[in-house]
């Protein structure tokens, strides 16, 4: 189907104005924008919202590729922000009656929501790529926070799993890493929600191949990719990194950067929740 229309005009102030140029009394609305930086995004979110639900929309579902702001979930230092918290109030106190989204960084930010929230994972968008890797191959977890994910893959792909312990001193700086696993002589599928600077990821490139793994490969759900993380991805001894189309990338990503898109995934989620049809099956994971 066609998508509708929307008018998105900023002041020469900066002060966002939105205008739906479509006849949304009594509709099924689903507003399908990311939050990543600038700020900008999640505000023509808010407006999007709020401007639906004026509008008489009959149910508005915020659908958030990539959860932003997701990162800081909890006060892990004095005087800072739970911004994970404050957005999901934001989207609450606009209007929203359904969020969906996919990999949050974590799966506790659903429960700051008291509204309807379906959390997708890009898995079945990525585990095809690797189902012939069946014999020394195994899926490494870049830290000790993402083993449910990594176990999920593994699980599906029938492989082992090995896992990075990483001692952070300061934001976007690793000291110290220690792999958890053997990687010798193996094909390697480094899995993880987000890579951001590319300095995490690297530094544990730079470790599996000191151990003496084969081809390493990435699957990433968000590729942020700030600073110089192209660059850093394609110097390294990264044989290819997948990635989805959450954020989208307007910069030339050079050869070791797959983008895969997630829109099939995304569009089925949709089209049950319209219907009122279980997407259960979309978001299976390990949870044990």
């Amino acid at each position: 189907m066609s998508p509708g229309t929307i008018d998105i005009r900023t002041f020469s102030d900066g002060e966002i104005w939105v205008k739906f140029m479509d006849n949304i009394r009594g509709r099924d609305v689903f507003i399908i924008q990311s939050t990543q930086p600038p700020a900008e995004n999640l505000m023509e979110l808010l407006l999007m919202i709020d401007a639906g639900k004026r509008a008489s929309a009959r149910r508005v579902t915020a659908v958030i590729p990539y959860f932003g702001y997701a990162r800081q979930d909890r006060k892990d230092q004095p005087r800072v922000s739970i911004s994970a918290k404050l957005v999901a109030n934001l989207i609450t106190v606009a209007g929203a009656d359904r969020v969906i989204t996919m990999d949050l960084h974590a799966a506790q930010i659903q429960g700051f929501f008291d509204i309807p929230f379906d959390h997708l994972y890009a898995s079945p968008i990525f585990s095809g790529l690797f189902k012939d890797h069946k014999e020394n191959f195994v899926v490494v977890s870049p830290d000790v926070g993402g083993i449910k994910l990594a176990r999920s893959y593994a699980k599906r792909l029938e492989a082992g799993l090995v896992v990075i312990d990483k001692r952070r001193q300061k934001h976007n700086q690793v000291e110290e890493m220690n792999i958890i696993g053997d990687v010798n002589g193996k094909d390697v599928l480094i899995v993880d929600d987000l890579i951001d600077t590319g300095g995490t990821f690297v530094n544990a490139i730079e470790a599996i191949k000191a151990r003496g793994a084969k081809n390493i490969y990435g699957a990433v759900t968000h590729a942020v990719l700030s600073d110089h993380a192209i660059e850093k991805i394609n110097n390294s001894a990264m044989t290819k990194l997948y990635v989805t189309d959450s954020i989208p990338l307007t910069n030339n990503v050079g050869e070791k950067i797959v983008v895969r898109t997630a829109s099939g995934l995304i569009a089925e989620a949709i089209i049950r929740s319209c219907r009122n049809e279980s997407i259960s099956s979309l978001f299976e994971i390990d949870k044990s």
